[in-house]
């Protein structure tokens, strides 16, 4: 008799349910699972607009999903990028771009040289920004983008880009490939989920019409319900709103009223910050902040009073809670997308953190037997790189320098973990960071949020002094000048999406 895992059941649609379906019906579909996914139209998703960070590249080549037929199905634009606006000071700005910034000279980071070439040009009285020497915040403030292609140039090579699209339309499109795959839908609300009275395990789901689903293996994909890793099973959730304070989201659609830019905006405001995601038919925004520092309705007020153009829908206001779960996989149950946890969208990791569990879960893919082994393996990684995360985003918090209201002021103050604490006093000593490749966000971002915000070391690396004033000033005209001609012949973003992929006009 076989012991492998035959049927499994993904509680819950929207994007987390969707992508896994799809990776798991790819993944099998030469020994085939009996896949269902149960989801409510009464219930429905989050399905706000969407920014995402590159690595979603490697989900959409693994898993076949064609690059134009996925941005024109999903309303997509290109992103390279996010420009926060008013985090380090009112009136700075600058961008996190997804390119690495110049290129290093004789074993030493580029932006070790250009600390000291910005503090010659300092002295000169003359500016010198970073984000000059980075393609992709050239390429963002110029609004111009296309497609890195094989062979270019190295400087036009480095350039790394994501997506902006409508949430709901790539749950839809990806519904569309898993149903052609037999994935089974089953529409339903879970009223209740019953255990094996021996070990514990989910045995099967009953609907609200009294239907039965049996399965195997169950995905949670119940968003922050956390229905079955949390409610039932009864994973407990670690809260980091000391670090993380806001709780609330407030979600509206607007008209465009200039072509679509190629990133992100993220502009703090007095209790929180508000995105600017522009997808091709319209612009998705939205206020996240702190409740015990701005009224609800007060908060929509004035993130209506930012919109570029009408509103398209009334405001949506989302509550949530910031941190995990304490643990995601429980026997045969196993927590993706929201019911795992939240990191709240400031850097555009939750569709991130479900493909890198679905990763997980391939890679530790189970039998019968649920194997503690493979359990602990996936909760050990999934930890680490929420905290990770965590940590990188907890940064742009503390180290801002606004203290024009009391939600600034708190993040100012407020004492965060050693893990970060560490590496900002590190930064500030000469610009250094051992921030290992394997994190997701690695030196490069670190460094473009510091710098950005305003933080400064106090000295550079020794090494630079083995430099040539003539030499540095030669490397950074050419890194400069390389960038500057690479953009230069990129064509205007919203052209390039006109006639990439434009999206089904209504």
């Amino acid at each position: 008799m076989s012991n492998a895992v035959r049927r499994v059941v993904i509680a819950g649609g929207g994007t987390a349910g969707w992508m896994t379906a799809t990776a798991l019906s790819h993944a099998f579909s030469r020994k085939p699972l009996d896949i269902t996914l149960v989801e409510s139209e009464e219930i429905g998703s989050v399905g706000v607009g969407e920014a995402t960070i590159p690595t979603l590249h490697y989900f959409n080549s693994t898993f076949g999903i064609d690059q134009r037929d996925f941005v024109c199905e999903s309303g997509g634009t290109f992103k390279l990028g996010i420009e926060f606006v008013d985090w380090g000071d009112i009136g700075r700005r600058y961008i996190h771009p997804f390119a690495p910034y110049g290129r290093d000279l004789n074993n030493i980071f580029f932006h070790e040289l250009w600390m000291k070439y910005a503090k010659r040009r300092a002295d000169a009285d003359a500016s010198c920004l970073i984000d000059d020497y980075n393609i992709c915040c050239v390429a963002a403030k110029a609004g111009r983008f296309k497609h890195p292609v094989s062979g270019e140039s190295s400087v036009a090579g480095t350039l790394k880009y994501a997506f902006h699209f409508d949430a709901s339309l790539y749950a839809r499109y990806l519904r569309r490939l898993c149903e052609a795959k037999d994935v089974r839908r089953v529409e339903g609300r879970i009223v209740n989920v019953f255990q094996n009275s021996g070990n514990g395990h989910i045995e099967s789901l009953t609907l609200a019409d009294g239907r039965k689903i049996e399965g195997d293996l169950f995905i949670d994909c119940t968003g922050q319900r956390a229905m079955l890793i949390g409610q039932t099973l009864g994973s407990g959730f670690e809260d980091w709103r000391s670090w993380l304070p806001c709780d609330t989201a407030i979600a509206v659609p607007s008209a465009h009223v200039e072509p679509p830019l190629p990133y992100t905006r993220s502009s703090a405001d007095a209790a929180g910050w508000r995105w600017r995601i522009p997808l091709q038919h319209r612009i998705g925004n939205g206020y996240v902040y702190s409740s015990a520092h701005i009224g609800h309705d007060e908060a929509e007020r004035r993130l209506l009073a930012c919109l570029d153009g009408a509103p398209l829908a009334s405001p949506r206001r989302i509550p949530f809670r910031t941190g995990r779960r304490k643990v995601f996989w429980i026997g045969n149950c196993v927590a993706i997308g929201l019911a795992a946890g939240f990191l709240e969208p400031l850097e555009s990791t939750s569709i991130h953190l479900i493909q890198t569990a679905v990763f997980k879960l391939l890679a530790l893919f189970p039998d019968l037997n649920f194997d503690q082994a493979d359990i602990n393996a996936f909760n050990r990684h999934t930890i680490s790189e929420y905290e990770r995360i965590r940590d990188f985003l907890i940064l742009h918090y503390k180290i801002t320098q606004r203290s024009d209201t009391s939600f600034w002021r708190y993040c100012a103050e407020m004492i965060v973990p050693d893990s970060v604490r560490e590496n900002i006093e590190l930064f500030e000593s000469r610009g250094r960071m051992f921030i290992s490749a394997d994190h997701l966000f690695t030196g490069q971002s670190w460094l473009s949020v510091m710098l950005g915000q305003g933080l400064r070391p106090r000295g550079y690396d020794p090494l630079v002094d083995a430099l040539t004033d003539e030499e540095l000033d030669a490397h950074m005209n050419f890194v400069r000048d390389g960038i500057t001609r690479a953009v230069a012949a990129m064509p205007n973003h919203a052209d390039y999406v006109e006639h990439f992929c434009r999206a089904p006009r209504p």
